[in-house]
Protein backbone atom coordinates (compact mmCIF):
# COMPACT_ATOMS: atom_id res chain seq x y z
CA UNK A 1 0.00 0.00 0.00
CA UNK A 2 1.23 3.46 -0.79
CA UNK A 3 1.97 5.89 2.01
CA UNK A 4 -0.43 8.76 2.67
CA UNK A 5 2.21 11.15 1.38
CA UNK A 6 1.87 9.52 -2.03
CA UNK A 7 -1.80 10.46 -2.33
CA UNK A 8 -1.75 13.91 -0.77
CA UNK A 9 -1.12 17.03 -2.89
CA UNK A 10 2.59 17.76 -3.31
CA UNK A 11 2.12 21.45 -2.63
CA UNK A 12 -0.57 22.57 -0.21
CA UNK A 13 -2.62 25.14 -2.15
CA UNK A 14 -2.09 28.04 0.23
CA UNK A 15 -2.11 30.91 -2.23
CA UNK A 16 -5.18 31.87 -4.22
CA UNK A 17 -3.77 30.83 -7.59
CA UNK A 18 -2.72 27.41 -6.27
CA UNK A 19 -6.15 26.84 -4.73
CA UNK A 20 -7.82 27.78 -8.00
CA UNK A 21 -5.61 25.44 -10.04
CA UNK A 22 -6.11 22.56 -7.59
CA UNK A 23 -9.85 23.08 -7.79
CA UNK A 24 -9.69 23.08 -11.59
CA UNK A 25 -7.81 19.79 -11.56
CA UNK A 26 -10.27 18.17 -9.15
CA UNK A 27 -13.28 19.48 -11.08
CA UNK A 28 -11.85 18.27 -14.39
CA UNK A 29 -11.15 14.85 -12.88
CA UNK A 30 -14.77 14.67 -11.70
CA UNK A 31 -15.97 15.35 -15.24
CA UNK A 32 -13.60 12.78 -16.74
CA UNK A 33 -14.44 10.18 -14.13
CA UNK A 34 -18.07 10.47 -15.13
CA UNK A 35 -17.25 10.15 -18.84
CA UNK A 36 -14.45 7.58 -18.99
CA UNK A 37 -14.63 5.71 -15.67
CA UNK A 38 -11.91 4.84 -13.19
CA UNK A 39 -9.86 2.39 -15.25
CA UNK A 40 -9.42 4.71 -18.26
CA UNK A 41 -8.78 7.79 -16.14
CA UNK A 42 -5.13 8.89 -16.21
CA UNK A 43 -3.06 11.98 -15.58
CA UNK A 44 -2.49 12.62 -19.30
CA UNK A 45 -6.24 12.94 -19.87
CA UNK A 46 -6.63 15.09 -16.79
CA UNK A 47 -3.84 17.47 -17.80
CA UNK A 48 -5.36 17.77 -21.29
CA UNK A 49 -8.81 18.45 -19.82
CA UNK A 50 -7.42 21.22 -17.61
CA UNK A 51 -5.26 22.62 -20.40
CA UNK A 52 -1.90 22.27 -18.67
CA UNK A 53 1.22 20.17 -19.19
CA UNK A 54 1.64 16.86 -17.42
CA UNK A 55 4.61 18.39 -15.58
CA UNK A 56 2.41 21.20 -14.28
CA UNK A 57 -0.16 18.66 -13.12
CA UNK A 58 2.51 16.75 -11.19
CA UNK A 59 3.43 20.00 -9.45
CA UNK A 60 0.07 19.73 -7.66
CA UNK A 61 -0.65 15.98 -7.55
CA UNK A 62 1.80 13.06 -7.94
CA UNK A 63 -0.74 10.67 -9.53
CA UNK A 64 -4.44 10.11 -10.24
CA UNK A 65 -4.99 8.53 -6.84
CA UNK A 66 -3.84 11.76 -5.20
CA UNK A 67 -6.43 13.71 -7.21
CA UNK A 68 -9.15 11.22 -6.33
CA UNK A 69 -8.06 11.43 -2.70
CA UNK A 70 -8.50 15.21 -2.80
CA UNK A 71 -11.86 14.78 -4.52
CA UNK A 72 -12.95 12.32 -1.85
CA UNK A 73 -11.79 14.63 0.93
CA UNK A 74 -13.80 17.48 -0.56
CA UNK A 75 -16.88 15.24 -0.66
CA UNK A 76 -16.29 14.17 2.95
CA UNK A 77 -16.07 17.82 3.98
CA UNK A 78 -19.53 18.34 2.51
CA UNK A 79 -20.83 15.24 4.29
CA UNK A 80 -19.38 16.57 7.53
CA UNK A 81 -21.16 19.87 6.91
CA UNK A 82 -24.47 18.03 6.60
CA UNK A 83 -23.83 16.09 9.82
CA UNK A 84 -22.99 19.32 11.65
CA UNK A 85 -26.25 20.76 10.34
CA UNK A 86 -28.15 17.77 11.74
CA UNK A 87 -26.49 18.34 15.12
CA UNK A 88 -27.76 21.93 15.14
CA UNK A 89 -31.39 20.94 14.56
CA UNK A 90 -33.95 20.86 17.36
CA UNK A 91 -34.04 17.07 17.08
CA UNK A 92 -35.98 16.53 20.29
CA UNK A 93 -38.96 18.58 19.07
CA UNK A 94 -39.22 17.59 15.41
CA UNK A 95 -41.80 14.86 14.58
CA UNK A 96 -40.03 11.69 13.44
CA UNK A 97 -41.76 11.64 10.05
CA UNK A 98 -40.63 15.17 9.26
CA UNK A 99 -37.16 14.60 10.73
CA UNK A 100 -36.48 11.53 8.59
CA UNK A 101 -37.74 13.31 5.48
CA UNK A 102 -35.55 16.36 6.17
CA UNK A 103 -32.45 14.25 6.91
CA UNK A 104 -32.80 12.16 3.77
CA UNK A 105 -33.43 15.19 1.56
CA UNK A 106 -30.50 17.16 3.00
CA UNK A 107 -28.08 14.24 2.92
CA UNK A 108 -28.96 13.23 -0.63
CA UNK A 109 -28.13 16.70 -1.99
CA UNK A 110 -24.43 16.01 -1.32
CA UNK A 111 -24.61 12.79 -3.34
CA UNK A 112 -26.48 14.43 -6.21
CA UNK A 113 -23.99 17.29 -6.38
CA UNK A 114 -20.93 15.03 -6.69
CA UNK A 115 -20.27 13.94 -10.26
CA UNK A 116 -19.51 10.25 -10.80
CA UNK A 117 -20.51 9.54 -7.22
CA UNK A 118 -20.92 5.81 -7.85
CA UNK A 119 -17.39 5.48 -9.26
CA UNK A 120 -15.95 7.64 -6.49
CA UNK A 121 -17.47 5.64 -3.63
CA UNK A 122 -16.49 2.37 -5.31
CA UNK A 123 -12.90 3.64 -5.58
CA UNK A 124 -12.93 4.77 -1.95
CA UNK A 125 -13.92 1.25 -0.93
CA UNK A 126 -11.75 -0.81 -3.27
CA UNK A 127 -8.57 1.20 -3.95
CA UNK A 128 -6.06 0.79 -1.08
CA UNK A 129 -4.82 4.36 -1.45
CA UNK A 130 -8.34 5.68 -0.87
CA UNK A 131 -9.67 3.20 1.65
CA UNK A 132 -9.11 5.46 4.65
CA UNK A 133 -11.63 7.91 3.14
CA UNK A 134 -14.29 5.20 3.17
CA UNK A 135 -13.45 4.41 6.78
CA UNK A 136 -13.58 8.07 7.76
CA UNK A 137 -16.97 8.47 6.09
CA UNK A 138 -18.37 5.47 7.96
CA UNK A 139 -16.96 6.61 11.30
CA UNK A 140 -18.43 10.11 10.90
CA UNK A 141 -21.85 8.79 9.95
CA UNK A 142 -22.07 6.12 12.63
CA UNK A 143 -20.87 8.32 15.51
CA UNK A 144 -23.15 11.19 14.50
CA UNK A 145 -26.24 9.03 14.14
CA UNK A 146 -25.55 7.16 17.36
CA UNK A 147 -25.70 10.59 19.02
CA UNK A 148 -28.77 11.71 17.05
CA UNK A 149 -30.67 8.51 17.81
CA UNK A 150 -30.28 9.18 21.53
CA UNK A 151 -31.64 12.71 21.05
CA UNK A 152 -34.57 11.23 19.13
CA UNK A 153 -35.44 9.14 22.16
CA UNK A 154 -33.90 5.78 21.27
CA UNK A 155 -32.63 4.88 24.71
CA UNK A 156 -30.20 2.10 23.90
CA UNK A 157 -26.62 1.50 24.94
CA UNK A 158 -23.99 3.25 22.81
CA UNK A 159 -22.87 0.02 21.12
CA UNK A 160 -26.45 -0.73 20.12
CA UNK A 161 -26.97 2.78 18.77
CA UNK A 162 -23.72 2.45 16.82
CA UNK A 163 -24.96 -0.85 15.40
CA UNK A 164 -28.18 0.89 14.41
CA UNK A 165 -26.10 3.71 12.91
CA UNK A 166 -24.26 1.16 10.77
CA UNK A 167 -27.56 -0.26 9.49
CA UNK A 168 -28.82 3.25 8.74
CA UNK A 169 -25.57 4.13 6.98
CA UNK A 170 -25.42 1.05 4.79
CA UNK A 171 -29.08 1.39 3.80
CA UNK A 172 -29.10 5.09 2.97
CA UNK A 173 -25.64 5.14 1.36
CA UNK A 174 -26.52 2.42 -1.14
CA UNK A 175 -29.86 3.97 -2.05
CA UNK A 176 -28.45 7.51 -2.32
CA UNK A 177 -25.87 6.29 -4.84
CA UNK A 178 -28.67 4.67 -6.85
CA UNK A 179 -30.86 7.77 -6.63
CA UNK A 180 -28.01 9.93 -7.95
CA UNK A 181 -28.32 8.11 -11.30
CA UNK A 182 -32.10 8.52 -11.46
CA UNK A 183 -34.18 11.42 -12.67
CA UNK A 184 -37.46 13.10 -11.77
CA UNK A 185 -40.30 10.95 -10.50
CA UNK A 186 -38.16 7.81 -10.43
CA UNK A 187 -35.78 9.38 -7.91
CA UNK A 188 -38.70 10.73 -5.87
CA UNK A 189 -40.28 7.28 -5.66
CA UNK A 190 -36.99 5.75 -4.60
CA UNK A 191 -36.58 8.34 -1.85
CA UNK A 192 -40.14 7.69 -0.70
CA UNK A 193 -39.35 3.96 -0.46
CA UNK A 194 -36.15 4.74 1.46
CA UNK A 195 -38.14 6.85 3.92
CA UNK A 196 -40.51 3.93 4.55
CA UNK A 197 -37.50 1.69 5.23
CA UNK A 198 -35.88 4.15 7.63
CA UNK A 199 -39.13 4.85 9.46
CA UNK A 200 -39.71 1.11 9.91
CA UNK A 201 -36.15 0.67 11.19
CA UNK A 202 -36.29 3.52 13.71
CA UNK A 203 -39.82 3.10 15.06
CA UNK A 204 -39.00 -0.47 16.04
CA UNK A 205 -36.31 0.79 18.42
CA UNK A 206 -38.55 3.19 20.31
CA UNK A 207 -40.27 0.21 21.93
Amino acid sequence: MKKIADVEPRNAPVQGRSKKRSKQIIDATSELLERVGFDDLNTILIAKEVGISIGSLYHYFPNKHAILYAMGMRWLDEIEGVLNEFDSWDIENIPLDQLVDDMLTTNFKVYKKQKAILTLVQAMFSVPELRELDEKHDEMMISTFARLFKRMGINKQLKERERLGRVYLESTHAVFVTMATQQGERAKRTQADLKVMVMALLTTHFK
